[in-house]
């Protein structure tokens, strides 16, 4: 019995004690977030509110090691999210995302001026601690709140900003959601209709590869070779095979000569077909993939060699090397064209065809092992963490440093976009990476949790308390709302995208799962991948910022 009670009675700060507890808190949260209320779970949030009940009843951890554990989980959390998201961080600034993400920064602009308005109007009554807390719980964002940790000094602002986060943010999920029926509601929205134009806009814009068989019958390109019909038609193009008037399947390169007769299964974007029939010839119904002879195979070579990670395609000299021609390169799920300038990845599935002979000559060299590919890259997390906790260290100005939260996720964004140039290989399978990032953020939510549990129910629950939910309500629900009327109203945007927009701009995958399974739709998810990367960068510099000016 005094095994139990060295274990499990509350008070006892023992390391076994400790790792009880803390596995009790992230199981117990996790088995709860997956219940759902009305089709919404708190996911994995829920483990901030075990650790607080298990904190209410007396549960402690010694504080050093509440504070290792915490901000070690908060930087294997911010780092696995800055990997995730940094290849689309600077892709997402391009045409077609930049309105979705100037819409997304008015809403960040929106929740701080509703705070600052709440601090002023209380003639300071109201701490900027608490105020950013409750900001942090009402647009669902932890590494916002991770930030704000940072920037305070003692043990009771680390707490009051938990108890804010906690007392705002259950109605801060439910918030997005009612924002997005509100808006719903008043431009009268079908769901069917907005597929139906999602539809519509995708099959008009076909920026996907498209295979086409074509007929050479204009006589302006008999004699052309492939290079030539490159200079031709000013558009990216891989001309996969011809068929000759010998009836034999040729894989052709730059050299190889156009004869009127020819069939040529050509790769192109689809918007680009009409300028191949105009220029080419008729498409024809001939698959030349299941006419090739024995001697030319299509295959997928998985790219695993680091020592190729970054190159571009044409470095590698599949024609002159291999005989080989590439089609399509695949990553993470989308085919991209192959062209020459395309610079590679580890993880990239590079469509090759030719002979079997040759394909597996270039298997060997790329690394082709699945159990590779598998294997975690420790070297770069571990390097990209040094730097970030240097990086959070220095003063970039006003007193300001990036923290814990900021350096690493400012160093794993410029990792995953330029890792390549430094040899470093940054590509790390989905489960790993969801791994780190699940393991991270459950050991600081329990942290956070079991800190604030003792004094949680005589802050919040009083009439302050009742102030922190009402404040964070309005900090959730008014800039969605005036941001999704700006969004209908005046650029007449999909309301799909629109609900992705309001989840990515407050970083909420609640609101994002709501919004997929109540359209069937991944528009949603496109519009939150488009403005996630910029919006988690700004919350988490926005609520360290505020506690740096006000505190």
């Amino acid at each position: 019995m005094d095994i139990f009670h060295s274990l499990l009675a509350p008070g006892n700060t023992s390391l076994a004690s400790t790792l009880v507890l803390y596995s009790f808190v992230i199981a117990a949260g996790i088995y709860l977030g997956k219940i759902k209320v009305g089709g919404i779970s708190l996911g994995v949030t829920f483990v901030l509110f075990v650790g607080i009940l298990m904190g209410h009843f007396g549960y402690l951890v010694n504080p050093e090691v509440l504070k290792f554990v915490r901000e070690f989980g908060l930087i294997l959390f911010i780092f696995a999210i800055g990997l995730q998201v940094g290849p689309a961080f600077f892709s997402s600034f391009k045409e077609g995302g930049i309105r979705l993400n100037i819409l997304a920064v008015l809403v960040v602009a929106l929740n701080v001026a509703i705070v600052l308005i709440i601090y002023y109007a209380n003639s300071g009554a109201a701490s900027m601690t608490a105020l950013v807390g409750v900001m942090s719980g009402a647009v669902t964002n932890t590494p916002g709140l991770a930030a704000a940790q940072q920037a305070v000094s003692s043990p009771a602002d680390v707490n009051t900003l938990s108890m804010g986060y906690a007392a705002a943010y259950p109605l801060g999920v439910c918030g997005i959601i009612m924002a997005m029926l509100i808006i719903k509601l008043i431009f009268r929205v079908n769901n069917d209709n907005e597929i139906a134009k999602i539809d519509a806009e995708s099959n008009a814009a076909q920026n996907v590869p498209l295979k086409e068989t074509f007929e050479v019958t204009n006589e302006l390109i008999n004699g052309k070779t492939i290079l030539e019909l490159h200079d031709i038609i000013h558009c990216d193009f891989v001309v996969s095979r011809l068929l000759n008037a010998y009836n034999e399947v040729i894989i052709p390169t730059s050299k190889t000569v156009i004869h009127t007769g020819d069939k040529l299964l050509i790769i192109m974007s689809a918007s680009d077909e009409p300028s191949f029939r105009a220029l080419v010839g008729p498409v024809i119904d001939l698959d030349l993939e299941q006419t090739t002879g024995k001697e030319v195979v299509s295959r997928r070579i998985l790219l695993t060699q680091s020592r190729y990670n970054g190159v571009t395609l044409g470095s590698l000299r599949l024609h002159t090397a291999y005989q080989l021609n590439p089609t399509r390169v695949n990553r993470a799920g989308v085919d991209l064209l192959a062209q020459p300038g395309l610079r590679l990845q580890i993880g990239d599935r590079i469509t090759v065809v030719g002979s079997l002979a040759d394909i597996d000559r270039l298997a060997a060299r790329l690394g082709n092992s699945m159990k590779r590919l598998n294997e975690p890259n420790l070297i770069t997390i571990f390097v990209g963490i040094l730097f970030g906790i240097i990086l959070g260290s220095i003063n970039v100005g006003w007193g300001m440093k990036l923290g814990l939260a900021g350096g690493p996720l400012v160093v794993a964004i410029l990792l995953s976009r330029f890792g390549y140039k430094f040899k470093l290989v940054t590509y790390t399978s989905s489960s790993a990476s969801l791994l780190m990032r699940e393991l991270g953020i459950c050991l600081f939510l329990a942290s956070v949790g079991i800190s604030a549990g003792s004094g949680f129910a005589a802050t919040v629950f009083n009439p302050e308390g009742a102030m922190w939910v009402l404040w964070g309500f309005l900090i959730t629900i008014v800039p969605l709302l005036i941001v999704g009327t700006i969004a209908r109203k005046v650029y007449n945007i999909n309301y799909l995208s629109i609900m992705g927009l309001l989840s990515g701009s407050c970083t909420d995958p609640p609101a994002l799962a709501y919004a997929n399974n109540s359209t069937g739709s991944d528009a949603p998810a496109v519009a939150y991948s488009t403005v996630y990367p910029l919006t988690m960068f700004l919350r988490v510099v926005v609520a360290q910022a505020l506690i740096l000016s006000f505190v």
